[in-house]
């Protein structure tokens, strides 16, 4: 089935109406109706400000780098971008077509 890889850039720190930003993300996906997304903790990054952030004792405070990633139709990608742009939300993302199936008959 062909969809849209849907993944936004951001740190495990960031707040939104003093929620964790990606727990606002995954809870405005599911008051979508979205079939679902993931996020993800890396290990090290740096962003465009070139600031590295990397998962060592001196690293507290919220800054590892994380993604939250979804497979949507281009609608439901849309609908949640929207949403983001409506509450003034700042995030780097990046969307590409793939195709997705189920695996075992």
């Amino acid at each position: 089935m062909k969809s849209v890889y849907l993944k936004f850039y951001l740190t495990e720190g960031q707040r939104h109406n003093s929620k964790l930003l990606y727990e606002w993300i995954l809870e405005e996906a599911k008051k979508l109706n979205l079939p679902g997304g993931s996020v993800f903790r890396a290990v090290a990054g740096f962003g465009r400000h070139g600031h590295l952030h990397s998962d060592t004792f001196f690293e507290l405070g919220g800054e590892l780098p994380m993604q939250v990633e979804f497979v949507l139709s281009s609608e439901q990608a849309e609908r949640l971008i929207v949403a983001l742009n409506d509450e003034k939300i700042k995030l780097p993302y990046v969307s590409y077509a793939v195709e997705y199936g189920v695996t075992g008959g």
